[in-house]
């Protein structure tokens, strides 16, 4: 097993552990700001690629196809996380950062519909698909390899490195945004400035690789292949032997990434369209919330080694159940930056109760041989279902005019899933990561 660590950054932290975690960090950082650029830059692209007049019906088109990418992660959870148990993460890394370099540079060539007409949409759906089975053997993969890299001790706290990058990744897709918004006119924006960021995540991409290719593989791994006992992973494996443990993934996951949907991506659309901020106001906003929502996620990651994973899962649920109404209330009369800015951040602050240990609490519920697909599979379809849909089922609402009808969702599917939280197990205590 691999050796536990006293301090985060002691003497004692093994020198390879710690290039590994950088490496699958560096990759999940790439491969978030891919799926992420689409998002920040749909303001932009959206009339290339739908014809409507109205705003909200060409984000609401944008914000379909968002979801249709999201239906795609279940897929690629089950064959990229079985493929992860059975070939190792590092192969199942390297696999998935190629299909997301594939996806992004199919988006920056698509041709717009004034030129190909309804094969313009076609085209950004089939780059979605492809960047939905990536990302969706990305998350299985990366939570995965960071928690049988991380030692016992400290498991939390490098663990939370995965939503570290994946909010960077978001955060990168902002700063081009704003870099872009500073040296182009909205016009060009829209007719041709929205491409570079998807050519550069392609190229970013292609540059991971090379980096993926010399990570090492993790013990747990290595040991759970050498086995003859345990049974190959695949779908049948999982639903046959760890029932209860899938269940449980989906059950917890779908308050936490319906809130953490809602507060991040949703939000910068939310405080243009609702809100009534500009474009650029809430492109600033969104960017000083998450990269104080990132620095937090380790501070968080380490109480839950000193606490535990539940009291915070619970503090998010109580805090998502409770305030998520009164927190869109307040914004729909915040007209100040300053005062979004602060109410963005509450919501965010509360979300990382869930965001920095969901991805160890998923793998403290498997066995090595099934636990990329165990991970991946049930979170991928929570996700799909209530992650992926949170953009859009937020602007129908609003479309049908009962927009606060939303509100109540998300404060619903997070009592849901306290529930959960509050009947659950400590998987610190019981982490079948100590069992490898």
């Amino acid at each position: 097993m691999v050796q536990a660590v006293s301090l985060p950054f002691s003497a004692s932290t093994n020198r390879h552990r710690l290039l590994s975690i950088f490496g699958g960090s560096a990759g999940n950082l790439v491969e978030w700001y891919d799926w992420y650029a689409y998002a920040a830059f749909t303001l932009y692209f959206a009339p290339a690629f739908f014809p409507q007049n109205d705003t909200t019906a060409q984000l609401l088109s944008a914000g379909a196809i968002f979801a249709v990418g999201f239906l795609m992660r279940p897929v690629g959870a089950w064959i990229m996380g079985t493929y992860a148990d059975r070939h190792g993460r590092k192969a199942g890394l390297t696999l998935s950062i190629l299909m997301m370099s594939a996806g992004s540079l199919l988006i920056a060539v698509a041709p717009s519909y004034e030129s190909i007409g309804i094969g313009a949409p076609v085209l950004l759906v089939i780059a979605r698909l492809v960047q939905g089975l990536s990302v969706g053997g990305e998350y299985g993969a990366s939570a995965t390899y960071l928690s049988e890299m991380a030692g016992s001790e400290w498991r939390g706290f490098w663990s939370s490195f995965q939503y570290v990058t994946l909010i960077m990744g978001q955060l990168v897709a902002l700063a081009v945004l704003l870099v872009l918004q500073s040296l182009m006119s909205e016009a060009a924006l829209e007719e041709w400035g929205w491409r570079i960021p998807f050519a550069i995540g392609s190229a970013l991409a292609l540059i991971v690789l090379v980096l993926r290719r010399r990570l090492m593989e993790t013990e747990h791994f290595t040991r759970a292949i050498a086995r003859s006992d345990a049974p190959p992973s695949g779908f049948a494996a999982l639903i046959r032997h760890h029932p209860g443990a899938a269940a449980l993934v989906i059950a917890l996951t779908a308050g936490g990434t319906l809130a953490f949907y809602t507060y991040s991506t949703y939000m910068q659309k939310y405080l243009v369209n609702s809100s009534g901020f500009s474009r650029e106001s809430a492109s600033w906003i969104m960017a000083a919330a998450l990269f104080c929502f990132m620095c937090l996620q380790p501070v968080f990651g380490a109480l839950s080694d000193r606490i535990g994973r539940k009291p915070l899962m619970i503090g998010f649920g109580l805090a998502g159940m409770f305030g998520t109404v009164p927190l869109f209330r307040a914004l729909e009369s915040a007209h100040d930056p300053l005062t979004a800015f602060a109410l963005v951040l509450s919501a965010l602050i509360a979300v990382s109760g869930y965001t920095s240990i969901n991805a160890v609490v998923k793998a403290e519920l498997f066995p090595a041989h099934i636990r990329a697909l165990g991970v991946a599979l049930p979170y991928a379809i929570a996700n799909a279902l209530f992650g992926g849909s949170a953009e859009y089922v937020a602007l129908q609402l609003k479309d049908w005019g009962v927009e606060s009808t939303f509100y109540w969702y998300v404060s619903a599917m997070c009592g849901v899933s306290l529930i959960v939280y509050v009947m659950m197990s400590e998987t610190r205590i019981t982490s079948l990561l100590d069992r490898d």
